[in-house]
């Protein structure tokens, strides 16, 4: 029976190197190690004892994947896909959604700042998945433990460290390695090297730097895409220091650029597919840079009345700045630049009533944002009150949480919890809609969400296990929502709405989970109502004129909706040799949106939503682990479910919807020594002329992916 560890671990020693699912462990029929997870409670789980779904990456199976950026990373997971607005703007739809309804933490501090847009977003991409020494995702939910935001899921990446604490007591240590990865589909190169040096069981130091330079996507059909490449940097800095047997403190700097994204749907260097139009600009492209620093101190173990404690300090920028280029050769500038404070004190008591997980966090978020306009011949034209959204502002998020983990029995656990959270939002300057000139506004908000989940153990031996339970989630207003003045989707401009309440979800989900010698796997359904959901809302104006000519929308509390669906995932080992691999996906929803010009609110299918997914794949594996092959087929029906806002979307959702396709790839890695690995995948096989739902641009066709990797 599980009896949930006391031992608690916290974010900042989590360094745990976990086999690919497929993997077997040195003995015959065993698939994988026993997973530990963190997310799903804040403490540490075995992966079947979590009361939730909880979906996992690790180094191996990044490094094995060679995956471009985070969002694609995701790809093969079930229930998630991945939409990119643009190659260098990938979004995860997470069970229906996306964007500011996922929560991402990067070692547990709050990712999500207050300037996030509605629908796909570009944000997640800024995370350099090379530094990455582990992915939790948690679909569903997330408010109690997360705040704001965590209504589609939460995901929490997990860096890199020396390793210092696999090292021997008081053992020096140096060690490093350095890859390479090329990918013919896009003609890009990548690379990535890191260090780590220190004395075990004391101190370390971890220090990563990558270099990527993406060119322009080939696509079956189409050719050469231009303005698909980009330019990336990035590298990452962390320290741990072991201050007793008890205490540790933890300092990480981490940062990555982006130059040139552009979004080439809305300009002319798109390329139509199969009905779907290109836009007029000349230019429309980003440049984007973010930076994250924490220290953290963490206690466990402790005698007296907490058993672990967890103190973290966080500093986080953002610099976004948009280029646009009109057809006129009119251009503008429009620049966001925000600082987030952040602190997070997490504690841990065992206690007559179960083991309490408790504490409290504030982020702060200080935005300025700017537009400026210039005329043809490149001479100022005017600049703006505003920037993509209200100038001189500020964002403050304020929660308190509390859960506690029973054992009722040997066998039947409960999850009880809940989150109080205070939200508030001044902005300093915006453009007021109606009369075109400067105002200002602030408003706050209060919320009370509460969680109740289970865990039922159907075997002695921890092989089976029953979960679900229901969590209520919430997202508050943020700075994008009251104060955008940017272009939304095609043929669209976004203006301020000052009148909005949070909106709220109720999750309830059912599954089972299995873990045996042989078989790894989970069935699941889930069922999500959404109240006072936030859309866009057409005001009946435009705004420009001519080829300029965009129409108005706000946002507003449209009324309800729902989302449901099933995943169903497993993993089977005949022997250590061969295993195969199978899953499915099925999500549908709607909800109340504004299909015309006018007030009236309507029911309509959710946005870009794929109803069916499924991924098979078989994997074979030498005696010594040290050269495998893999084949994989990734299929998605067609998107043909579409609101009224994706029939409106021509330059990304073709007439009628997107197709369906059928991926096909072959993927393998050699071992040559312990310091020198290889690894070679075929992509598209069977060359598929596709693009994912709602995208902006078609994904590669047939090719090649290279990497190698040397250690030292």
């Amino acid at each position: 029976m599980h009896h949930f560890s006391r031992k608690i671990i916290t974010f900042s020693t989590l360094a745990i190197p976990l086999a690919a699912p497929a993997a077997p462990t040195n003995d015959e029929t065993s698939t994988s190690l026993e997973e530990i997870v963190v997310t799903a409670t804040r403490t540490q789980q075995d992966l079947t004892a979590a009361p939730n779904t909880v979906r996992t990456l690790s180094s191996q199976q990044l490094a094995e994947k060679q995956v471009r950026t985070l969002s694609e990373a995701l790809r093969e997971t079930p229930g998630v896909w991945v939409q990119k607005t643009s190659n260098g703007q990938g979004s995860p739809f997470i069970r229906g959604f996306t964007g500011f309804r996922n929560l991402a933490l990067i070692d547990g501090v709050r990712f999500n700042n207050s300037t996030f847009r509605e629908g796909p977003n570009q944000y997640w991409n800024t995370i350099d998945v090379l530094a990455l020494e582990r992915i939790e995702l948690i679909p569903g939910q997330g408010s109690v433990l997360y705040g704001s935001d965590a209504i589609g899921g939460t995901l929490n990446v997990f860096t890199k460290d020396s390793g210092f604490r696999d090292a021997a007591q008081g053992e020096r240590f140096f060690n490093g390695q350095a890859g390479y990865r090329y990918a013919s589909g896009e003609r890009s190169h990548g690379e990535h090297m890191e260090m780590n040096v220190g004395q075990g069981d004391v101190w370390g130091l971890h220090v990563g730097a990558s270099l990527r330079q993406f060119g322009d996507v080939e696509a079956a059909g189409l050719g050469r895409q231009p303005k698909t490449g980009y330019d990336e940097w990035a590298y990452d800095f962390r320290f741990d220091l072991a201050l007793n047997e008890h205490w540790s403190l933890t300092a990480v700097h981490q940062q990555l650029r982006q130059d040139d994204v552009w979004r080439t749907h809305s300009t002319i260097y798109g390329i139509p597919w199969d009905g779907t139009v290109i836009g007029s600009d000349l230019r429309r492209s980003f440049d984007q840079e973010r930076t994250l620093s924490y220290l953290r101190l963490a206690g466990q173990d402790l005698e007296g009345m907490m058993d672990s404690a967890t103190l973290t300090l966080s500093y986080q920028s953002a610099d976004e700045t948009q280029f646009r280029t009109k057809s006129s050769r009119a251009s503008e500038v429009g620049i966001v630049e925000l600082d987030t404070f952040g602190i997070d004190l997490e504690l841990t008591s065992e206690s007559p009533i179960g083991l309490l997980t408790y504490g409290a966090d504030y982020y702060r978020d200080n935005v300025d944002s700017s537009s400026t306009s210039y005329k043809a011949d490149g001479s100022l034209d005017k600049k703006s009150i505003q920037g993509p959204v209200g100038d001189d502002s500020t964002y403050d998020l304020f929660g308190l949480y509390l859960q506690d983990q029973i054992d009722a029995t040997e066998s039947i656990h409960f999850f009880l919890g809940g989150r109080f959270t205070h939200a508030s939002a001044k902005v300093g300057a915006f453009e007021d809609p109606i009369s075109k000139t400067e105002a200002s506004f602030a408003d706050d908000w209060n919320n009370v969400v509460g969680s109740a989940r289970f865990v039922i153990d159907l075997d002695e031996q921890d092989h089976y296990s029953l979960f679900g339970g229901v969590s209520q989630s919430f997202r508050a207003p943020n700075l994008s929502d009251l104060s955008r003045l940017d272009i939304a989707r095609s043929g669209e401009l976004e203006v301020a709405a000052t009148d909005l309440d949070p909106e709220k979800s109720l999750n309830f989900e059912i599954g089972l989970k299995a873990q045996t010698e042989r078989f790894t796997g989970s069935a699941s359904y889930f069922h999500t109502r959404m109240s006072d959901l936030i859309v866009r809302r057409p005001t009946g104006r435009t705004a420009g004129e001519g080829e300029s000519e965009l129409a108005e929308v706000s946002k507003a509390n449209a009324g309800d909706g729902y989302v449901h669906g099933v995943e169903l995932v497993g993993n089977y080992a005949f022997n250590k040799n061969w295993s195969i691999l199978g899953q499915i996906t099925w999500v549908e929803g709607e909800a109340d949106q504004y299909p015309d010009k006018t007030a009236r609110i309507a029911r309509e299918p959710l946005s870009r939503v794929v109803p069916f997914m499924g991924r098979a794949g078989i994997r074979w594996q030498s005696d010594d682990l040290r050269f495998w092959v893999e084949a994989s087929c990734l299929a998605a029906s067609e998107a043909d479910r579409l609101n009224t806002a994706d029939r409106q979307d021509t330059q990304r959702i073709p007439p009628g919807g997107t197709p369906g396709y059928v991926l096909l790839t072959l993927r393998g890695g050699y071992e040559i020594n312990d310091h020198l690995g290889l690894t070679l995948a075929l992509d598209n096989l069977l060359d598929q002329e596709y693009r994912v739902h709602g995208s902006g641009s078609n994904e590669p066709g047939f090719g090649a992916i290279v990497g190698v990797n040397v250690k030292f």
